[in-house]
């Protein structure tokens, strides 16, 4: 079954004050708007520890988010999994797993949960080439991101026309997908079809059995 829903039918808001050290931001904007530069923003991500938080960067808005679950992981895993499964067999692209810079748009900074590159000449996409675009990506929800994920990140893929975005939310059970000119989300919970490319089959998902195979305590399979 799909329906349609608006897109912020279930943010949650918040703000604290603007602090430069980063980990007091935790996924929220700032009051005093400060405008962040790709640079400041790079400064940041040399002086952590490891790959978290994950910096990124919209039209000047410094969004940070914390580690995610081990749920958050293996939900992308899976799904990358399957991805890849089908991007090769069809030779259409890469499935790319975050943490990884996503090149988009001049002065911002992408990092998303998960992105597909398309191939070039059935060839895996250069590394260098900044012109090769993502025809899909993925956030998966955290308690944190559900703001950026839904209004600040989704418009921007959306004003880059980026072909297809998913978000998953592992608390509905199911993925959220928006396209450049849709005004609501479809909420898909059944049975998910993406068809990058007319003269290849889609790729289907059946979303009750993804979300089964990685619950908490679940069986491995």
């Amino acid at each position: 079954m799909m329906l349609d829903r608006r897109g912020s039918s279930s943010l949650r808001r918040a703000e604290l004050r603007f602090e430069f050290a980063a980990e007091q931001i935790m996924s929220m904007p700032a009051v005093r708007r400060h405008r962040w530069s790709v640079e400041e923003v790079e400064e940041l991500i040399d002086a952590r520890d490891g790959l978290t938080p994950r910096y990124e960067l919209v039209q000047g808005e410094l969004l940070v988010t914390p580690a995610p679950s081990r749920r958050h992981q293996r939900l992308l895993f899976h799904l990358a999994l399957r991805l890849h499964e089908y991007l090769t067999k069809n030779l259409i692209g890469e499935v790319v797993l975050g943490p990884c810079e996503l090149k988009l748009a001049t002065g911002e900074r992408y990092e998303p949960d998960l992105f597909v590159l398309p191939s070039e000449n059935v060839r895996w996409p250069a590394e260098d080439d900044s012109q090769v675009r993502p025809i899909l990506i993925c956030e998966s929800l955290t308690p944190g991101s559900a703001r950026h994920d839904r209004m600040t990140k989704r418009r921007a893929f959306q004003r880059n026309e980026v072909p297809t975005y998913w978000i998953i939310d592992g608390d509905a059970e199911a993925f959220e997908v928006w396209h450049p000119e849709d005004e609501r989300a479809a909420l898909v919970d059944d049975r998910l079809i993406w068809q990058p490319d007319p003269l290849t089959q889609p790729f289907t998902l059946d979303v009750r059995d993804f979300f089964a195979s990685a619950r908490d305590a679940g069986p491995l399979t």
